[in-house]
């Protein structure tokens, strides 16, 4: 029965276009004269309604784009600095895409530009690489491209049309979001809450207060598009044109994502396990779901080619899942004729689509040069726990605050704001609705073609059950790493708004409830608005004041001994000198210079973090001559010691760079349950500033101030006493 079920499901998405496309207009006419209404009065009050509904939609992007815009401005006082102030602004590996940007900029054409950054030396000592495919700089090519086709060299400096670009994206983000939440409940007014829940919560739905050119902010909004469309295109009975519209949207945006981002088929392959199990439990177009892995398989493809032939991609878990949905798609059809292999099948596709994607995922690695992250796949061991280390970079990335477990107060912070008391409502709603479709699936019961609201299934919609799939997935990452709370958050703003708006879930839960003082349909009808609006009324009452103090309060940023730093390195330092120090200070000499550096602060490539460990060294209890080998060995001719790392007062201990390097380097003692440090050298960032012999006979201090100690590398070792 469930997979004669299924058959039917499979003929739907021809019957959409031909059913709803063929209807008679007489036979429209008259369901519009029962309810009294003409058809003129329809055709105008849908209009409006999308019309409105877009006007609302638009102008929510545009005003957190202005919002964000304004509370950059009033935190760095962008406007009244200089440019070398303002580049300071970018730290890590933020300042490192946009010293790119602005040698695209910079060079004298733009295949010229390209054609550095593919084969670039001048950035890394004794390294040539490909920065557009190691980086991912695809947002700066085309933010490079658009500055100079659009003429805007004249209008606008470089930088505010980079971050310009940036928070417009957000603004699509926010939009991207309104429209998934609006298609979903049937309301604009879903949409308006999904932003007001968004903003109130900025801290824990973005990062685009600490870090603008961060890949994921370049590449979320496309996939907050992809998302939108996705929700559309899974409901049942659209019209052809909406259909292909939508069809159309997932191709591009699913492409685009896959460009921006290094980590985009990561958060594909679980988008594309939640449609797995949508599939698998026959609560959509078998048809539909399997065009959106077709689009996975093109996108990984034209991704491989134009990523400089990326291999990642090749062994990505993504592929493998998706080859092995369509190798088990076709097994179902070859075997259709023999009902009880088919219904074997239909119990056994789980496990044997799992089992197919990690025998494939297991070859292509086999056979596939590639250089797949595998510090990500140790890291992943160490954090269930699977396995110890004393690795430097390993204990740094589980030290670091994204990749933690998420603290309380993120959770105080949703439930402050209402936002985490209704999602886990409408959450528990769709679960237990889900679970009764589902149940009646097993016991042959097809779904029916349209859902009405006095039916209270709203477990039967195939763009509801997505989406709770794919929360309670992206929640479990994000329960684990408080990092991926920044992909599950938006999509909780927008579940929880479009529970709240919705008359289908109210009709479902009073459906359970066996409602009889009040007529269902009416409570349901009134609580959607009524609702909402109270939430609206209270977070306008408590948060917008916040914001508007947020808007109106100058803070400032100064950070004068980096900008002095910075000015004595392009004033007295060679062209050719080539600085050491940390992963994190390197990219923002780079930027702020252009001078060539040892390290910079990217995690993706196995030499560049062997490069930071060694280079990080400076802060361990080496002796003079050790570091004088690492450093010289990268061609460095300067370093740079940090006081605040050197004299670091971590809030946990453990943590800080140089228990880390002790760890690492054998220096620490266990005694009766307390760790002490042990070496015969004292701490190198200590000793070096003492100016006493070997120090003086390797480094020669050369600039200081406050915060930055700048050491000359000598060339030519003097043995003074």
């Amino acid at each position: 029965k469930m997979s004669s079920g299924a058959a039917d499901l499979r003929q739907r998405k021809k019957q959409n276009c031909t059913e709803s496309d063929k209807m008679a207009p007489e036979e429209r006419n008259k369901e519009n004269s029962k309810l009294g209404r003409s058809p003129k009065y329809v055709v105008i009050q849908r209009f409006a309604k999308l019309f409105f509904g877009c006007l609302a939609a638009v102008t929510s992007g545009m005003m957190y784009a202005v919002y964000l815009s304004t509370y950059h401005e009033r935190k760095f006082w962008f406007s009244s600095r200089q440019e070398l102030e303002r580049e300071i602004t970018f730290q890590g590996d933020s300042a490192i895409y946009y010293s790119f940007y602005k040698e695209l900029l910079k060079a004298p054409s733009f295949e010229r530009g390209v054609y550095e950054l593919t084969h670039n030396n001048k950035t890394v000592s004794l390294k040539t690489i490909n920065a557009v495919q190691q980086m991912t700089l695809y947002p700066e090519l085309i933010a490079s491209v658009l500055y100079q086709a659009s003429g805007s060299e004249e209008v606008i400096e470089p930088v505010y049309f980079y971050i310009g670009i940036v928070f417009g994206l957000q603004g699509i983000y926010v939009t991207a979001l309104f429209v998934t939440s609006w298609v979903m409940s049937g309301t604009w007014l879903a949409g308006m809450l999904t932003v007001a829940w968004f903003i109130i919560n900025r801290t824990d739905t973005t990062r685009i207060d600490y870090s603008i050119p961060s890949r994921e902010n370049w590449a979320l909004p496309y996939f907050a598009c992809q998302v939108a469309a996705l929700t559309g295109y899974l409901k049942k009975n659209l019209n052809c044109s909406a259909e292909k519209f939508c069809y159309l949207l997932v191709n591009a945006s699913t492409y685009t994502f896959m460009m921006m981002w290094e980590y985009s088929h990561y958060l594909l392959f679980v988008q594309a396990v939640s449609l797995f199990l949508l599939d698998s439990f026959a609560l959509a177009q078998t048809e539909k779901v399997h065009e959106v892995y077709r689009i996975y398989l093109l996108s990984l493809i034209g991704g491989y080619l134009l990523q400089f032939e990326n291999s990642a991609l090749l062994v990505s878990p993504l592929l493998s899942l998706v080859v092995a949905l369509m190798l088990s798609k076709s097994l179902q059809i070859n075997m259709k004729k023999s009902t009880f292999v088919s219904r074997l099948l239909k119990i056994m596709y789980i496990y044997l689509v799992l089992t197919v994607a990690v025998t494939l995922n297991f070859l292509l690695k086999m056979f596939i040069p590639h250089k797949e992250n595998e510090h990500l796949l140790k890291f992943i061991e160490v954090k269930l726990g699977l396995n110890t280390t004393k690795n430097f970079t390993m204990n740094w990335l589980l030290c670091q605050e994204s990749l933690q477990a998420p603290s309380q107060d993120f959770f105080l912070r949703l439930t402050q704001s209402s936002l985490l008391p209704f999602y886990i409502l409408v959450l528990i709603i769709c679960l237990f609705s889900v679970t009764q479709v589902i149940f009646r699936r097993i016991c042959g019961e097809p779904l029916k073609e349209t859902v009405k609201l006095e039916d209270g299934r709203i477990g039967e919609r195939p763009e509801i059950v997505y989406h709770v799939i794919h929360t309670i997935l992206l929640g479990c990452l994000a329960m684990c790493l408080e990092g991926m709370k920044y992909l599950w958050t938006p999509y909780v703003c927008m579940l929880a708004a479009f529970g709240v708006c919705s008359p289908e879930l109210w009709m479902t839960l009073f459906k359970w409830l066996r409602l009889k003082a009040v007529h269902p349909i009416l409570l349901a009808l009134i609580l959607s608005m009524a609702v909402p609006t109270i939430i609206g009324f209270s977070l306008w009452k408590e948060f917008f004041p916040r914001i508007m103090t947020e808007l109106t309060e100058l803070q400032e940023f100064y950070d004068p001994d980096t900008v002095e730093l910075m000015t004595w390195i392009k004033r007295q330092a060679p062209v050719a000198a080539v600085f050491a120090g940390s992963p994190q200070l390197m990219g923002v000499i780079k930027l702020c210079t252009g001078w060539t550096v040892s390290s910079l602060p990217l995690y993706n490539d196995d030499d560049l973090l062997k490069r930071n460990e060694n280079i990080y060294q400076i802060y361990s209890k080496r002796s003079a001559e050790d570091i004088y080998k690492i450093l010289t060995s990268y061609k460095a001719n300067f370093l740079v010691i940090e006081d605040s790392i050197c004299n670091e007062v971590g809030p946990v201990r453990g943590c800080r760079v140089k228990d880390l390097l002790d760890i690492a380097n054998g220096h620490v003692v266990c005694e009766e349950g307390d760790n002490y440090a042990y070496s015969k050298y004292g701490r190198f960032c200590h000793e070096i500033k003492m100016n006493y012999s070997p120090y003086v006979n390797y480094f020669t201090r050369v600039y200081w101030n406050r915060s930055y100690f700048v050491y000359k590398i000598n060339t030519v070792i003097s043995f003074q006493s």
